[in-house]
């Protein structure tokens, strides 16, 4: 099973949780303390396996390896300290928190990377998309400045700063799709190649499959 499949599945089952405690909330009036956990893993869940669902879509197309593996690793890891977090009786002490704040908040920028990455730009447009990458990882950084370092940053200035930025984010993200369509078809033997590689990919794959299947006889 590839790994965008693994993630698909969980997120189909974690909005079919959320969707049936919603339901039950609403028809039985009750929602009670275990409920709102089980809720709360549930969003977890969906939130890792949106993540996941970049990264591994990504990591199939052969494109960037290194960082959809790290994507997936942190998306893994941030979902299972915060399931902990919700069904712990602890608060969680700080150096936990930050943690997993910087664990998600790495995640949500590699998935983001990810996606970007996934649009064949032009020479004249390939401006956009390391754009984009940098203004992430300026956001990022003064995200993670906040957090472990100045805990009592001037409120002003960062608002600025993160607002700004935010917006600059935004608006390379609606450009680089655009990009993407005004590039065209992209060249063909580059196409090819891209093929022959996805060919050999799932034709190992598929040996690998055959092989566990002798190996059971």
């Amino acid at each position: 099973m590839n790994t965008k499949r693994v993630f698909l599945y969980l997120l189909i089952a974690s909005v079919a949780v959320s969707a049936l405690l919603g339901i039950g909330v609403i028809l039985l009036g009750q929602f009670g303390e275990t409920e709102s956990r089980i809720l709360g893993t549930s969003l977890t869940i969906t939130v890792m396996s949106l993540l996941g669902l970049a990264c591994g879509a990504n990591f199939e197309s052969g494109r960037l390896k290194l960082v959809p593996i790290a994507g997936i690793g942190l998306a893994v890891i941030s979902a299972l300290i915060w399931i902990v977090i919700i069904w712990s009786n602890a608060d969680g002490s700080e150096y936990v928190l930050k943690t997993v704040f910087t664990s998600t908040l790495l995640a949500t920028a590699f998935s983001y990377s990810s996606l970007i990455n996934f649009a064949d730009l032009e020479k004249k447009f390939v401006w956009a998309q390391y754009a984009a990458y940098l203004a992430a990882a300026f956001l990022v950084g003064v995200l993670l400045y906040v957090i472990w370092i100045n805990n009592e940053p001037n409120e002003e200035v960062m608002a600025r700063i993160i607002g700004s930025n935010s917006v600059l984010l935004a608006a390379l993200t609606v450009i680089v799709p655009i990009f993407h369509k005004l590039s065209g078809p992209p060249d063909e033997k580059a196409a090819l190649e891209n093929e022959i590689e996805s060919t050999r990919e799932r034709l190992n794959e598929l040996e690998e499959r055959l092989e566990s299947f002798e190996g059971e006889q």
